[in-house]
């Protein structure tokens, strides 16, 4: 039984075996019967449209079926069953759990309950391994990974994102930097862990002292709830929002990725650059999902 909680849980030959298991995927080349008769439940205690509807494709190319649960309030949660329940439970009826919980270490304690393998689809602000295999797939699809100079922008200390993003580019030995208003800047328990790792992060404030320096620009959401009055987050917001004037100054082959949903970061005029990758990243999350599903089923 494989459990795929956090990227620290992969090393580099790990990472690219799936990577190009993904790329092998993408290409049409497997088994579109590898999970017929396998049953994957989906247990998403806070919303998701790619992350959820990407694994039941996924699932669902593979040949095997999903069983999701479809909120919180029609579940036994809602009567107050514990999650190490829950998960005991649902082991008895799938043959895998992709698990979305708002508490970090969430994924962590469901394993331990578990009797199937367990993925994690992002807990808190802990980890989200699936969203970063997808990022560094449509990186690699665009430049080779290694000694890449990537930029993490927005809300840093929460993200959860840029969190196992950070850990997995430190593999491949990235040149990274930290661009975030104050008070989101990213953990300093994560830059330690960064430096053991050999990986040094160059904090900025604003992405134009960077953007030239970048070979990609992962931008993440502002979030609305960590500032004190709409006022004040308007301010941090517009200082961070990427048009394609910024753009201009990067160089030409630089990228620009984001998780998705934008709530205003990304100007709309910037999808039409050749630089906009952020919607092939999204797609690309139906094949790295269907390499993980295959990892950890068969």
């Amino acid at each position: 039984m494989r459990h795929i909680i956090s990227i620290r849980d992969l090393d580099r030959a790990g990472v690219d075996r799936l990577l190009d298991a993904a790329a092998e995927i993408e290409a049409k080349r497997y088994d579109p019967g590898l999970l017929r008769g396998r049953i994957l439940g989906l247990l998403f205690f806070e919303p998701s449209t790619r992350t959820r509807m990407s694994f039941e494709s996924a699932m669902a190319r593979l040949g095997g079926v999903s069983l999701t649960m479809d909120s919180v309030e029609a579940s036994s949660v809602a009567k107050g069953e514990t999650l190490a329940d829950t998960i005991r439970v649902v082991s008895g009826y799938v043959d895998a759990i992709v698990l979305r919980h708002p508490r970090e270490g969430a994924a962590r304690l469901a394993s331990e309950f578990a009797s199937v393998p367990v993925i994690n689809a992002g807990d808190g602000a802990g980890q989200h391994p699936s969203q970063t295999l997808l990022d560094l797939y449509t990186i690699r699809k665009s430049m080779p990974i290694d000694g890449v100079r990537i930029g993490l922008l927005g809300d840093l200390r929460y993200g959860r994102t840029t969190h196992s993003l950070a850990i997995a580019l430190s593999l491949y030995g990235a040149e990274i930097a930290a661009v975030s208003p104050k008070g989101l800047e990213l953990p300093s328990g994560i830059i330690r862990e960064l430096a053991d790792r050999g990986t040094s992060v160059t904090e900025y404030s604003a992405v134009e002292d960077v953007i030239a320096d970048l070979d990609v620009l992962y931008v993440t959401r502002i979030q609305r709830e960590r500032f004190p009055d709409t006022a004040s987050y308007l301010d941090v917001a517009s200082s961070y929002r990427i048009t394609p004037e910024l753009v201009e100054l990067a160089r030409p082959e630089m990228i620009v990725l984001h998780p998705l949903p934008r709530v205003g970061e990304i100007d709309p005029r910037v999808d039409a650059l050749p630089n906009a990758k952020y919607f092939e990243q999204a797609h690309h999350g139906v094949s790295v999902r269907m390499a993980m599903l295959g990892e950890v089923m068969t």
